[in-house]
Order: C-alpha cells, then sequence, then structure tokens
C-alpha cells in the first residue's frame, strides 16, 4: 500500500464519505415527498412508508455477509462493485413508472449495493489511518451519514419543489460517477481469506432472521397476531444463526460472524447505541415531516427548511465532538448529547397543533440534532477501539448491521405508532369533538383514510366538528410520537454508561 496515501492524504477518507452521505440520504430524502410520489405513482402512504423501510432492511439484511465478502474479494473491489450497482438501482428508481419500479429500484437494488458499500467504509478508514487521523475520519465518516439522513428532506424538498423527486436520485447517480471516477486513490486491501471460506449456510440464515424480525414489525398495524408469530420467527432464527456460527468455529471452520467479538463491550454496546440513536432520528424526521405535510401543508421545500434546524444542530455538534475528547472522554461527551436529545424530544411534544408555525419546531429539532451529532460522531470509533486489526471487517458488518436496523426500523416503528396512535386517538376525538357520531363506523373510517391518504385540512374547514376530530387526534398522536423518542434516547443515555472510557488525551 502506498505510505503516502495510507498516512496524509485525505482523499480516500473524501471518497468513502461520498458513499457513506448517499446511502444515508435515500434513507430521508423521500419524506418530503411523500405526497408527490404517492400522486405521481398512484399509490398511498403506507406503500412508500414500506419501500423506505425496506430499502435500510435489505441493507442491513445482507450486511454481514458483505462484511465476509471483504475478506474474500478485497474491500476496494467490493466497494466499487457496490457502487457501480448502486448506480444501476439509483437510475431505476430515477425513472420509475410505478411503485413497483420505485421498490425494485430503490429497496432492492440500492438496498443490496448499500449492503456491499457500508461495512467497506468503515474497514477502508480504520486500515488506511490511525490514531488521532483515525477518530477523525470515523468521526467525518459517520458525520457524513448522519447529517444525510438529516438533511435529505431539505435536499429532497429542492428536487420536488423545483424539479422532480427524480432528480434526487438522478444527483445520487452523479455522486456515483465521481466515486468511480476517483477509485485510484482508495489504497488496496489483500484478500485475506479465499472462496471456500464462505459461510453460505449462516448467510441465509442472518438474512432470513433479520428480513423475518423488522418485516414482522412493519406489519404490526395490519395483523398483530400474525406479526407476532412472524417477529418469533426472525428472534429464533436468529438464535439459530448464532448456534450455528458457534458450532462452525468449533469445527474449525471460518464463521460469517465471529461471535467472541460480541464479548467486547463497546462494540456491543455502541451497536445497540448507533440502532437506537438512527431508529430514533429517523422515526422523528418521518414523524414531522408528515406532519409539516399533511397539517401544516407546506410543499417539500419548505418541509425541508422546517427541519434544517435539526440538521444545521447534528453537523455543528458533531464537527466539535472530535475536538472535545482532548478535554472528555467519548462516554461523557456522548451521555450529554442523550440529555440533548431527550430535551429535544420533550420541547416538541408539546408543539404539535392545528395552528403550529415553523417557528414553534426550530428550538427543540435544534437541541435534537445537536445531541444526536454528539452520539453519531464518536459512537463509531468507541465501538471499534478494541477491535484487533484482522477483526475489523467482521466488527464493521456488526457496526453498519445495527446503523441499518435502526434506520429501517424506526420508519418502521414510528409509522406504526402513528398509525395506532390515530386509531386509538379516533374514538376518544369523537366522543369529545362529535359525539353524535360516537357510533357512527363509517365516519370513524372517514377519519382514518383521510389521515392515511394525507388530505388537506382546507378542504374539511366547512365542517369544523370533523376539523376538531382530526386537531386533537393529531395533539395525542404526535405527543406520544415524541414521548416513545424520548425514552428511547433515555436507554442511550443508560447504555452510555457502560462503555469503557476511552483516555483522555493530556
Amino acid at each position: 500500500m502506498n505510505e503516502t496515501i495510507k498516512e496524509k492524504s485525505w482523499i480516500p477518507l473524501i471518497v468513502v464519505a461520498f458513499a457513506s452521505f448517499i446511502i444515508a440520504l435515500d434513507a430521508t430524502i423521500m419524506n418530503v415527498s411523500i405526497s408527490q410520489v404517492v400522486i405521481d405513482l398512484n399509490t398511498d402512504v403506507s406503500t412508500i412508508q414500506s419501500t423506505m423501510s425496506f430499502y435500510t432492511l435489505i441493507t442491513a439484511a445482507f450486511m454481514l455477509l458483505s462484511a465476509k465478502l471483504q475478506d474474500i474479494v478485497g474491500k476496494k473491489k467490493l466497494f466499487l462493485i457496490g457502487t457501480a450497482l448502486y448506480g444501476v438501482g439509483t437510475f431505476t428508481a430515477a425513472v420509475s413508472t410505478s411503485a413497483t419500479m420505485l421498490f425494485i429500484g430503490w429497496a432492492v437494488i440500492e438496498g443490496v449495493a448499500g449492503a456491499l458499500m457500508m461495512p467497506a467504509t468503515i474497514s477502508i478508514i480504520s486500515g488506511t489511518y490511525s490514531g488521532d487521523k483515525r477518530t477523525v475520519a470515523l468521526a467525518i465518516v459517520g458525520v457524513m451519514g448522519s447529517v444525510a439522513a438529516a438533511v435529505g428532506p431539505l435536499f429532497g424538498g429542492v428536487m420536488t419543489t423545483f424539479l422532480s423527486w427524480r432528480y434526487g436520485f438522478a444527483c445520487e447517480l452523479i455522486i456515483v460517477f465521481i466515486i468511480l471516477i476517483m477509485r485510484n486513490r482508495i489504497p488496496d486491501f489483500t484478500p485475506t481469506e479465499s472462496r471456500d471460506d464462505l459461510d453460505i449456510t449462516g448467510s441465509v440464515i442472518s438474512i432470513i432472521g433479520l428480513v423475518l424480525l423488522v418485516l414482522g414489525i412493519l406489519s404490526l398495524s395490519k395483523d398483530p397476531n400474525t406479526s407476532v408469530i412472524i417477529i418469533v420467527l426472525g428472534l429464533v432464527a436468529l438464535v439459530l444463526f448464532g448456534w450455528f456460527e458457534n458450532r462452525r468455529k468449533r469445527n474449525g471452520k471460518v464463521p460469517l460472524l465471529d461471535m467472541e467479538l460480541f464479548k467486547d463491550r463497546n462494540l456491543r454496546v455502541g451497536t445497540i447505541i448507533l440502532l437506537l440513536s438512527y431508529l430514533a432520528m429517523g422515526g422523528a424526521l418521518f414523524a414531522v415531516s408528515l406532519f409539516l405535510q399533511s397539517v401544516l401543508q407546506l410543499n417539500a421545500l419548505n418541509t425541508g427548511l422546517t427541519t434544517l434546524p435539526l440538521t444545521i444542530g447534528l453537523l455543528i455538534f458533531a464537527i466539535l465532538a472530535p475536538s472535545l475528547t482532548t478535554k472528555l472522554s467519548h462516554k461523557k461527551i456522548m451521555a450529554i448529547g442523550c440529555i440533548m436529545a431527550i430535551i429535544g424530544c420533550l420541547m416538541l411534544s408539546y408543539q404539535f397543533r392545528l395552528d403550529t408555525t415553523v417557528w414553534t419546531l426550530l428550538p427543540g429539532l435544534l437541541v435534537l440534532g445537536a445531541g444526536l451529532g454528539f452520539i453519531m460522531a464518536l459512537c463509531t470509533d468507541v465501538s471499534l477501539i478494541n477491535i484487533p486489526a484482522e477483526s475489523q471487517n467482521n466488527a464493521s458488518g456488526i457496526n453498519s448491521t445495527g446503523t441499518s436496523l435502526g434506520e429501517s426500523m424506526g420508519t418502521a416503528i414510528i409509522g406504526i405508532i402513528l398509525i395506532l396512535g390515530v386509531m386509538g386517538g379516533i374514538s376518544t376525538a369523537v366522543d369529545t369533538y362529535a359525539p353524535d357520531h360516537s357510533g357512527d363506523e363509517q365516519f370513524h373510517i372517514d377519519v382514518y383514510n383521510y389521515l392515511q391518504k394525507v388530505g388537506n385540512i382546507d378542504d374539511l374547514k366547512q365542517n369544523s366538528t370533523f376539523v376538531d376530530v382530526v386537531n386533537i387526534i393529531i395533539q395525542q398522536t404526535m405527543a406520544f410520537v415524541m414521548q416513545i423518542t424520548a425514552i428511547i434516547m433515555g436507554i442511550v443515555f443508560l447504555l452510555t454508561l457502560r462503555l469503557q472510557d476511552r483516555k483522555i488525551k493530556q
């Protein structure tokens, strides 16, 4: 490997950061374009929500296999294969003429491609830089991913308002070309294993387990009984996967995932922190964006501008975080971030009404983003700090799987909370504001269908009773969403206390 590239040049970091950016961007870019996509492709909110969730689900499902393929194919080669495939997927999504075509291009092709790229972005950085440069580089990659996820609504808003949501995917294709053009600036890494070492059975079991787990979560609101069964089957498959990997290692074969890595507390806890943090951010962004479009009737651009404070807070504090590690440990900085995020959620929980303005949401979004910035900038570094060089690929796969699962489950779980909140709040709202319709099943259905289709409140102003019912449902549901998000960040805070402190530099 060229030592000048390895130790001095930041170009490899820039190239892989581009990849981290577009992969994360895809998770939130369509949040502000949901209503327009529903119209253009003649579909509904649930279908687009499912497509968004399946993108990150498929990415997560193939992540462990991808991490192992790095050892067999090589980090750089696998990264470039994934990049080229990503280009095919984003082009398909950009020209899609139906919800099915969008699903294939975005969720399936880009999902698999993202899985090939994500673990490599972390392991290439870990293999290229060391010491303080490694901490800064991993923080930048983490920042790029989290900022992309947060800036997605604004970027999607600009595209949708002035051009079309399709141009968002087209811009990603341009970045793909840039990455491929700069491919020679990425260091080469020699494969350490052969094709015979590939654990096909373990790969299949892990994919089945992860898909069943999140698929069950996605379908909870439609068929709870069946969903619980699917979730249990997914968990059983993942337990079976763990047993199979341990058995394979005892038999002297190379496992897809070395379960011994989970004995490292920082990797284990750090991965869970990433999962929950991305779950909270992705879910909150989805809920807020949907509120801004359906209730405040903001267009895609203004929706993106309204969520911009979260992006600004995240970016500023994520950039600030590495410099603070000279005075405070990773653990303390991340704990402070958790407290800030909780405060932001509680500030937002009372702000969602029919008369809400963008200014009333700004403080809460800014504080929430700032807290998440502290956490996401440092979590990957502290997760991998104790992992030996030969296990970095495997560990990066674990870390990336947690991130992708968090993104997928965030949209799914918060989406379910929204639906359940609406369904549960209809009876209360009707009893309060329209007691004459308490037993009117059709009235209940009309209210639910209006909210599901993201209707325009102006169309209902002639029916003040209907507006009152919708208003109270929105208040209760959005407050519940933000309170759940605060609870999630409270759990993250407790988890940060379990991390082993990094030595404070003098």
